[in-house]
């Protein structure tokens, strides 16, 4: 099997992506988009951003060399714990199962209160998913984060660090894999599981074109961003792009860009 961390280096001369992102019914293109990557410069960073073009079998990239580098995911790991959580029934009802505020004020006021697992995963409150990640255990995450082929699998560096400060890496390439899956219901897991998480990820309107992501950001929780991601699909009619997005927050305002430069690039590829 191709490593996927390598997959878009091999793209431009294999033309090939793990075929486990696609339904085996018709093969895949790819393609390397270079003016994607000036969104980037234009707003004074660098980033990448690959998309998945579902009815077309197509993926396009704006890179070959970062759209392959693994890196922390930071909060966009809510989603594999949001469905781990449901699978081993550390969460049952996703909008009744209260988490009560633990009284510590933190600098990110909408972490300040009692949480369910949707609101949580819309306010994105860390400590919320430190405590399920706490009940889920070392053994059980491990067991759920091999069976979805996540990343690196690594959680070195403590149950409730390991995606934000400890060992765990995913490259965008790897996160469209798993977003794919999940929205596609093709994860080894209860078909329960993946549809109540579909259902809870934000969603942001364009247009007439519909967005469920989940961002992420590195060193959010000690309030000193620097890595940033938006990761999820595009829903515009019929057509479904799958993408993942990263930058580096060099500046306060290029934490709101994330969405700003994902839908740039997904309306410049033609998603929205």
């Amino acid at each position: 099997m191709i490593n996927r961390r390598h997959a878009l280096g091999l793209l431009a001369v294999a033309g090939t992506l793990p075929s486990r992102i696609f339904a085996n019914v018709a093969p895949q293109r790819s393609e390397i988009r270079e003016e994607l990557a000036k969104r980037f410069a234009d707003e004074g960073t660098v980033g990448t951003f690959v998309g998945y073009k579902t009815e077309e079998y197509l993926v396009i990239a704006s890179d070959k060399e970062r759209s392959g580098e693994a890196m922390l995911p930071a909060s966009t790991f809510k989603i594999p714990n949001s469905l781990i959580a449901l699978e081993t029934g550390v969460v049952g009802d996703p909008a009744k199962d209260v988490f009560k505020w633990d009284g510590v004020v933190r600098s990110i006021e909408g972490w300040n209160r009692d949480h369910t697992l949707r609101s949580a995963i819309a306010a994105s409150a860390v400590p919320v998913y430190q405590e399920i990640a706490r009940r889920i255990g070392a053994e059980r995450m491990q067991k759920y984060l091999d069976l979805f082929e996540y990343g690196n699998r690594d959680i070195g560096g403590g149950i409730d660090q390991f995606w934000l400060t400890g060992n765990l890496r995913i490259d965008p390439v790897q996160q469209v894999d798993f977003v794919d899956r999940l929205r596609r219901g093709a994860l080894p897991i209860s078909k329960r599981s993946q549809d109540l998480v579909r259902d809870i990820l934000p969603v942001t309107k364009a247009g007439d074109a519909t967005i469920r992501a989940k961002t992420g950001l590195l060193g959010a929780e000690a309030g000193k961003p620097s890595l940033g991601w938006l990761v999820g699909w595009a829903e515009k009619g019929t057509a479904q792009t799958v993408f993942a997005l990263n930058m580096d927050c060099r500046e306060p305002r290029h934490v709101a860009d994330r969405m700003k430069l994902a839908q740039q690039c997904l309306g410049d590829i033609g998603a929205i």
